[in-house]
């Protein structure tokens, strides 16, 4: 394959509306947040990545004020003016910059990106390329949908009422203490047959486990992230107690948690987000591990724009991953999103991966200037 070499990097933070403010346990923000990396290459080529950060560190150590120093200090001196002969690269090329796994990941998708317009490739398939033999992308991605913690039972069910209609298959409830059994008992009462799932978002402690029992009665496929979010060991406690599939999301932050979660039975499914992971090398290595374990595997999001979506799409579409995705369409988060076209669900819930070069889709530099005003009118960081 043919080389890239950096010619420079800029860097964007911006701020998008969205649709529908999600609310978590860790509460919600008032618009999306991101870095957007633009990895200019010596022959002209513009590559995109996102590095997911938001106003407030909450799901990660990171936020935008800290990634955009890290990317500029730090990540982006050691990247350019060098000629990468393959992504895998790039982490060893800032492999002594420590953590920051989200800023990481915005400049490595770039290179990813461009590096896969410079060979004429779909990202898609430049990952297909890398993954175990026989792994080749199957160009679509099933995928389900987040929903909020909502002000009642009733709101909850019209929500999920909505998203069924809208053709989504797989249906994820945010949950946290005082808002859980009671609610999951009232969605199921209305909407009995549905591929329910439930996320905790490190909200819970081990004391908790006869409470969290409770949720076994409701045929969930899986709870997502019950225990602390830097916790290994104590998921592997409450495991063996409970029925409902444990999925992890923010213990894993490396093939080597994995390795280790798996060696002491402390997780039933993975969650792989791209972006906690610091890039999609590393989740290469992730997704390797899965494939061999035959581990049930799902990609999740951090309501990305179309930049970022389009990445984690390409990669949800390699056949390991097995489970429905939180990639919705594009209608579900921003009107308008910086990129064209919009991703759409098919009648099947589920998203094709773009027909273009890279990513696949195009940044609109005009609404990208247009966040980025935004992003300097609206926050409190600069």
């Amino acid at each position: 394959m043919k080389s890239i070499t950096i010619k420079s990097i800029e860097l964007y933070p911006i701020a998008l509306y969205m649709v529908e403010p999600l609310k978590t346990s860790f509460g919600v923000e008032p618009f999306k947040a991101a870095v957007i990396v633009e990895v200019v290459t010596e022959s002209g080529i513009s590559g995109w990545g996102e590095a997911s950060v938001e106003l407030k560190p909450g799901y990660g150590p990171e936020d935008i004020v800290t990634g955009l120093h890290m990317l500029r200090y730090h990540i982006s001196p050691r990247l350019v003016n060098q000629t990468i002969e393959s992504p895998v690269e790039v982490p060893r090329l800032i492999h002594a910059v420590r953590g920051n796994h989200h800023a990481k990941a915005g400049a490595e998708a770039a290179i990813w990106d461009a590096f896969a317009k410079t060979n004429d490739m779909r990202l898609a398939d430049l990952f297909s390329h890398y993954a175990p033999d026989g792994h080749q992308t199957t160009n679509t991605v099933t995928v389900g949908v987040s929903i909020g913690i909502q002000p009642s039972v009733e709101d909850t069910v019209a929500i999920i009422q909505k998203r069924l209609n809208e053709g989504y298959g797989r249906i994820k409830l945010k949950i946290q203490p005082t808002w859980d059994v009671e609610l999951i008992r009232g969605i199921r009462q209305a909407l009995p047959d549905i591929v329910l799932m439930v996320d905790a978002n490190s909200a819970y402690t081990l004391d908790d486990v006869d409470h969290l029992k409770q949720l076994d009665e409701f045929n969930l496929l899986m709870m997502e992230q019950p225990l602390p979010h830097n916790d290994i060991l104590l998921h592997s406690k409450l495991k063996p107690q409970v029925k409902t599939p444990i999925c992890l999301d923010e213990s894993i932050t490396t093939a080597h948690d994995l390795q280790l979660a798996l060696d002491i039975d402390a997780i039933g499914i993975l969650n792989l987000k791209p972006a906690r992971v610091g890039g999609y090398s590393e989740s290469l290595k992730i997704y390797a591990i899965c494939a061999e374990h035959e581990l049930p595997l799902w990609v999740g999001g951090m309501m990305e724009s179309g930049v970022g979506r389009a990445a984690n799409i390409a990669f949800a579409s390699l056949p390991a991953v097995n489970l429905p995705c939180d990639l919705s369409a594009t209608s579900r988060y921003f009107d308008p999103d910086i990129t064209e076209p919009p991703f759409k669900l098919t009648d099947d819930s589920q998203i094709n991966v773009p027909d273009g070069a890279g990513i696949g889709v195009k940044v609109d530099r005009e609404r990208l200037t247009e966040a980025v005003a935004r992003y300097n009118e609206k926050t409190p960081f600069k």
